[in-house]
């Protein structure tokens, strides 16, 4: 946690000065520029404590409320315009200030206005409003670590250690700005005579960057100067969020690195004994279902327990439907499923969703069916049991004895023949019989020779746009550059969100990829809409073109992963896809 505190600070630190924030700097410049001696003080602790509070606390009240993302944004550009329009017309401001103050059981005003500075505190509580405001314009800025321990805080209950890493993150921020404010009120002390008229002046540069925001202006702009900038301007701590130094951090806040069950994991496939037998270390009781949500394919849905299947071995299975190294792990299940229940095996998947809307009960009792499992499955939305695992990976298979203990963990996909040679030295253990030969089981396996990364849409986790760094929000990216190897780019209208992008007018999406096999993860959301497919400029032919696509053209309704390129090998080519208006796109994958 003390690591993850340092790289909040810093992160905080690198975002006052990046693209995002570019449209917000005047005003805490001229903010602090004018007033009490104080004033930049109060903005910053202003600026800390909310920012602090629309990160961590309000994520809270938006999961709950399933309130759309969005919201925060809105309720930033509102209080800004208020703010701003405050400062343009001094009655309103003396209004606003006197009734704040007055709940606050303050009898002293602070006299002269919102910006004046007023009395006894040298404008240091009307810096506390502004910098109230500026916190929640900046809380679409956060990075990658702060990303990651909201999401954690949002399925975990509330610590101390969490709320102090998104207060070291605005901490950051705040100091780099006060240093900038600092440097402002000596450029500006000139003009303090005319204080009144820069306060106006001030209000209005808010009022048109609230409008600015309103209609997206901001993003366009911060997207149009950031693909010209230097990559280390852009996101100029994206390289230190990155390091696995900070990845660990994160694991550590959902208790996984440590975690006695992830030797399990990094322990060598099980060696044979003289007798052939598989020695199996024990790593321990199996943590038992914890915050489950529905269960399929078990009587009347009825929850299962540890307890309750000991006697058994059991197979844990962390997969979701989108992922295609889960869905291709899935035919060997089955088999084992198949050969191995009668003889005492219990095959349990855990479906923990990386994407909102793999939380759906529907969308996954869909996938069950449409991928034919008979064997038990639970959805895991809050990361109960995937925490209680100290889990890391999907896919990620744990294997449990009859006494209900940890005899073997796999990660990933491939060692099958490893895991079915585990499954029946745990049944010969607990007294069954498992004559005959092996299930037999085939699937298909990953390709070798893949270059392109797994590749995300959504701001949060966007990297390799040839339109440089991919901001939230409604964006026109005009005609589609030319992607580099293994890069992707934006062509035409989208609006970007943190996880996902949804196509507009004239939408286009180009990716230079070497693989064997494209899938996508993509919904259209109230109807079925189209998806044409174009490879190396040209509508894909049948004979290349993966199981949802058909005459070039797939047809986009359900949210799931869609099959779209399917070549006889690996190999290099330039994918274009051009979605109807409406479709959203989530991430790629490759085989």
């Amino acid at each position: 946690m003390a690591l993850l505190i340092l790289f909040g600070f810093l992160a905080g630190a690198g975002t006052a000065v990046s693209p995002c924030v570019l449209p917000v700097l005047p005003i805490a410049l001229g903010a602090g520029a004018t007033g009490g001696r104080r004033r930049p003080l109060g903005i910053v602790v202003g600026l800390t404590a909310s920012f602090t509070f629309a990160t961590v606390a309000l994520v809270y009240v938006l999961d709950a409320l399933g309130l759309p993302d969005t919201l925060l944004r809105t309720l930033a550009i509102v209080v800004l315009l208020a703010f701003g329009v405050a400062l343009l017309v001094p009655p309103l401001a003396a209004r606003l200030e006197g009734r704040l103050s007055y709940l606050a059981g303050r009898v002293a005003s602070l006299g002269g206005g919102v910006g004046a500075g007023g009395t006894s505190g040298d404008g240091f509580r009307s810096g506390l409003l502004v910098g109230a405001s500026l916190g929640l314009v900046y809380a679409p800025c956060a990075g990658p670590i702060l990303a990651g321990v909201i999401t954690v805080s949002a399925s975990q209950p509330f610590t101390a250690g969490r709320l102090a890493v998104a207060l070291a993150y605005g901490i950051g921020s705040a100091l780099v700005l006060y240093l900038l404010m600092l440097g402002g009120r000596r450029l500006t002390a000139p003009l303090a005579r005319r204080g009144g008229a820069l306060q106006m002046a001030m209000g209005a540069v808010m009022v048109v960057v609230a409008l600015a925001m309103l209609n997206d202006y901001d993003l366009r702009f911060q997207s149009a100067i950031a693909k010209d900038l230097p990559g280390f301007l852009v996101t100029p701590t994206q390289s230190l969020e990155q390091t696995g130094a900070a990845r660990r951090a994160l694991a550590d806040l959902r208790g996984g690195s440590h975690s006695q069950l992830s030797a399990a994991a990094d322990a060598a496939p099980p060696a044979h004994e003289a007798s052939g037998r598989l020695h199996l270390k024990d790593y321990g009781p199996a943590p038992d279902f914890t915050d489950m949500q529905r269960w399929f394919n078990t009587a009347d849905g009825r929850p299962l327990s540890m307890r309750a299947l000991r006697g058994r071995v059991v197979l844990i299975d962390f997969w979701t439907y989108t992922c295609v190294n889960c869905l291709r792990t899935l035919p060997y299940l089955k088999a084992w499923d198949e050969r191995y229940r009668k003889a005492g095996l219990t095959i349990v998947g855990v479906h923990t969703p990386e994407f909102p809307f793999e939380k759906d009960a529907g969308n996954v009792a869909a996938a069950i069916a449409r991928e034919g499992l008979r064997y038990p499955v639970v959805q895991d939305n809050d990361y109960g049991t995937w925490d209680a695992y100290g889990n890391q990976y999907w896919p990620a298979h744990y294997f449990v004895d009859a006494r209900g203990h940890v005899r073997y963990a796999h990660f990933g996909e491939g060692d099958y023949g490893h895991s079915e040679q585990v499954i029946r030295e745990l049944l010969r253990e607990a007294g069954r019989r498992v004559g005959g030969g092996m299930a037999g089981a085939r699937g298909t396996a990953a390709s070798l020779g893949v270059t392109t990364p797994e590749s995300y849409l959504g701001s949060m986790r966007a990297q390799h746009f040839a339109n440089g760094a991919i901001l939230p929000g409604r964006q026109d990216f005009g005609d589609v550059p030319d992607p580099q190897q293994d890069g992707l780019a934006y062509g035409g209208a989208w609006d970007i969100g943190r996880e996902d992008a949804t196509a507009g007018a004239d939408a286009a999406l180009d990716l230079a990829f070497g693989a064997r096999r494209v899938f996508l993860v993509l919904g259209s959301p109230g109807r079925a809409r189209q998806l044409r497919v174009l490879l190396d400029g040209k509508p894909i032919p049948d004979r290349l073109a993966g199981a949802d696509v058909h005459a070039g053209v797939a047809t986009i309704s359900s949210q799931r992963l869609y099959d779209l390129v399917d070549l006889p090998g690996v190999q290099r080519h330039r994918l274009e896809l051009r979605p109807d208006a409406g479709i959203h796109g989530y991430a790629f994958t490759f085989g």
